[in-house]
């Protein structure tokens, strides 16, 4: 079951009438059973996988609150790490792993046949096991009481708005919220009605859209000239942000309109001059778990080496947020680019600072708009190794070709491009208002009623205008 999908619009509804009916001490119970029947609709054994992974961040959390040795306490964190992060290295990196032993066996003239499996990854199974991994953390660390009723660890991973695709949320976070006073909020439903609604014009009218472009150039991109692979890579991003963005409001709007408030994921990206900034406004619940989780413990360990041991730190991250995002070389290859442009960016950050400083240039437009389009040209590049493009050096022949290839007419589709773009633009003004002039033009939340609601038929009648009903997933699903 997908949000797109006709089942979750059935479904969405009919959780609401029961939860808000039901008296509030069962509605937690009622959450939970709404969202394993969500994630069993999916493939009924990824139910079984999750439970698993419940059950074991619930015993050994308890076990390390319970335990006062530090020994203990730190086996106990590392067995529970290790039976957690199982599952997600069989269905994830077994092949990865497999067939980097064959070659290297090759490599020595030893020519084994080593097994192949062919398996689905679990939906939801890298966000889930970050957030059991955070929580095990938090409390080994002292800093979140382990939670002694299974039935709120076993909520917190399964909450069927952020199962699938996130935001990663935290413990701290969600615990308090689950045990509560779950009211009804007629300001909350509304609030999370609008981002449902915003969320969906991104996935449906956005990103659906431009992935018809995107999809027809990269699965036959040696029949496509340099300037029609450039238009899609530069595209890449927005179809990303639509996706994955869209995904997240709706997410995090079906949990408010439940009373329940979810981390934000997207703070307008393409409005990052830098890209460490762009990294704190793009997928912020991952960045901010790796940064908690990955980068701030190594930092420590190579303390000793100082600016270089920071740039070690943000390189290992990366490489690990590209090894998270796929079992595949070209992932790995995109977190090493991310890593060596914030590395650059932090080693010359004094000399930056000063030459800004020295020629006023921090609030010139001109100068925010080529730090703009920099950072989206660099992270749209570097999207390559972590896009459609199967293999490094599939990435490398299409960015060739760009380069090398006459400059000739994109592939057109007609409608398809019009429409792309204008729900791009609006997507765009809606941002750039939001940026730079915050409160100066109210559609959503406009006081007039009348202005208020025909901004809402507007959004749905471009959902259906613009809109791809194909069913398509949404592309985090694939993590």
């Amino acid at each position: 079951m997908v949000f797109t999908s006709f089942n979750f619009l059935v479904f969405f509804p009919t959780v609401l009438v029961v939860y808000f009916l039901l008296p509030q001490k069962f509605r937690w119970i009622f959450l939970l059973a709404a969202s394993y029947y969500f994630y069993i609709n999916i493939k009924p054994v990824y139910a079984v996988l999750l439970a698993a992974v419940t059950l074991t961040t619930y015993i050994f959390t308890n076990l390390i609150a319970k335990t006062k040795s530090d020994g203990k306490r730190r086996a106990y964190m590392v067995t529970s790490v290790i039976l957690t992060l199982l599952p997600l290295f069989f269905f994830k990196y077994f092949n990865f792993v497999n067939e980097g032993i064959y070659s290297l066996l090759n490599l020595v003239g030893l020519h084994l046949q080593l097994p192949h499996i062919s398996m689905l990854l679990p939906v939801g199974i890298s966000f889930y096991t970050f957030m059991a991994l955070g929580y095990t953390i938090d409390v080994y660390n002292e800093e979140i009481d382990a939670e002694k009723n299974i039935g709120v660890v076993a909520l917190f991973l399964s909450f069927f708005p952020v199962v699938m695709s996130g935001p990663i949320e935290r413990a701290g976070n969600m615990f308090h919220q689950f045990k509560g006073k779950l009211e009804f909020s007629a300001e909350k439903v509304v609030q999370g009605l609008q981002l449902m609604l915003w969320g969906y014009f991104m996935k449906l009218a956005l990103a659906d859209r431009l992935s018809i472009y995107i999809d027809a150039v990269f699965k036959n991109a040696d029949q496509h000239v340099g300037s029609s692979l450039l238009l899609a890579t530069l595209m890449q991003p927005i179809r990303v942000y639509g996706d994955l963005g869209g995904y997240s409001l709706i997410a995090i709007g079906c949990a408010r309109v439940m009373g329940i408030n979810v981390i934000p994921n997207f703070n307008r990206p393409f409005f990052a001059t830098t890209m460490s900034e762009f990294w704190r406004r793009w997928h912020i619940s991952l960045i901010k778990w790796l940064t908690d989780y990955v980068y701030t413990p190594l930092s420590f360990g190579f303390r000793k080496y100082g600016m270089w041991g920071i740039v070690i730190s943000l390189n290992l991250t990366f490489i690990i947020s590209g090894a998270w995002h796929g079992a595949a070389f070209n992932f790995l290859v995109w977190g090493f680019i991310q890593g060596v442009a914030l590395s650059v960016e932090m080693l010359t950050r004094k000399s930056k600072d000063a030459f800004e400083a020295r020629f006023n240039l921090a609030k010139k437009w001109w100068y925010m708009l080529f730090g703009c389009a920099f950072t989206y040209l660099l992270f749209a590049l570097s999207l390559s190794f972590g896009g459609d493009a199967a293999t490094v050096p599939e990435v490398l022949k299409i960015l060739g070709r760009i380069v090398t290839d006459p400059i000739q007419m994109p592939y057109k589709d007609g409608d398809t491009m019009l429409y792309g773009f204008l729900a791009f633009a609006i997507v765009f003004i809606k941002d750039f208002m939001e940026e730079f002039y915050p409160g100066r033009v109210l559609l959503f939340n406009n006081k007039n009623n009348t202005v208020r609601w025909l901004a809402y038929y507007c959004v749905l009648f471009l959902i259906f205008y613009l809109g791809i009903f194909s069913g398509e997933q949404f592309v985090y699903f694939q993590f």
